[in-house]
């Protein structure tokens, strides 16, 4: 891990870092310089050369990093990416909780968790870090962009463990909601179990018929809004990667509004007209801390409503 930053967040985020290889008597470095090794490193995602005369490489001293320095071995720089403009997300991040170890918020759908990739500025730990004064605040479980509902962040590094390890447990009680077609043929309630694996790179993941299941949720028929639409509840014994909606397709009632299942669709990052109906509507536990029990509620209800495209 590197030392302390020497530059402070930047709308939320932490600077990015890195750090020249270790001594190695046995070989010679292949950079004479800071400014090569960097260049090495970087000039396929930023301008090098732009970001050294501006001063935007620092090292541990805060001192500005010269393209001349001599290069020198586990070294440590950190620097702040340029974002791209992101349009703004839709919807109200509801604060539903917070004191002085957690905040739950109910977020809205397309409102990534944590900063990645293309969604960096538009991300709950981001926007909430800047707007709650909580520089260290983290989420302590995962919900994907398009799900909405229920997240639970610590404020502090100091909280973290005990809430993760709660998590890691199996020791959170979650109920989610769906909005999915009507199958007057299909017996409700039921238990889905299977195997499921996500790979790197795929975007959906895959159920291997011949392996031990691994993931199991139960299925219940909640509110039939009309002849082709129903709400069910669902409740997630174990936490793979998509594991609602594969089990939700497996029952042949994918869960409206979902950009990969069955199918993988075309959609913009950035299209907020068509949310997926999945909603993690509850959370239970009891605080690792205190002992007490804790239960929350999200705000919104099925269906949700999406905007035009915003680009």
């Amino acid at each position: 891990m590197p030392p302390r930053s020497p530059l402070p967040q930047r709308h939320g985020l932490d600077p990015a870092w890195m750090r020249t290889a270790d001594l190695d008597r046995t070989r010679a470095d292949p950079w004479s310089t800071m400014g090569a090794w960097l260049d090495a490193r970087l000039s396929e995602f930023i301008d090098v050369d732009a970001f050294l005369a501006d001063g935007r490489f620092v090292y541990e001293s805060g001192v500005a990093v010269a393209g001349s320095d001599q290069y020198q071995p586990h070294t440590f720089v950190w620097f702040h990416r340029d974002l791209r403009d992101e349009p703004s997300v839709p919807g109200d991040i509801h604060i539903v909780h917070r004191d002085e170890r957690i905040v739950v918020i109910d977020k809205p759908p397309f409102l990534a968790t944590i900063p990645r990739g293309r969604h960096v500025q538009q991300s709950v730990v981001v926007r909430l870090r800047a707007e709650l004064d909580l520089p260290e605040l983290s989420p302590l479980h995962r919900l994907d962009r398009v799900t909405s509902g229920l997240l639970i962040l610590a404020t502090e590094k100091r909280w973290r463990a005990p809430y993760q390890t709660m998590f890691q447990r199996g020791e959170v009680g979650k109920v989610y909601r769906a909005l999915a077609p009507v199958r007057a043929d299909l017996e409700l309630p039921t238990t889905v179990t299977s195997h499921l694996i996500k790979r790197r790179g795929n975007m959906q993941a895959e159920t291997v018929a011949d392996l031990p299941a691994n993931s199991e949720s139960l299925i219940e028929l909640e509110t039939v809004l009309d002849d082709a639409r129903a709400v069910y509840r669902l409740t997630p014994r174990t936490g793979r990667t998509h594991q609602l909606r594969m089990h939700m397709l497996s029952l042949g009632i994918p869960i409206s509004g979902d950009p990969l299942y069955p199918i993988v669709r075309d959609v913009s990052v950035d299209d907020f007209a068509n949310p997926l109906q999945l909603l993690a509507s509850e959370l239970s536990f009891t605080d690792p801390i205190d002992g007490s029990l804790r239960r929350f509620e999200s705000v919104r209800a099925l269906p949700l409503l999406g905007e035009s495209t915003s680009v």
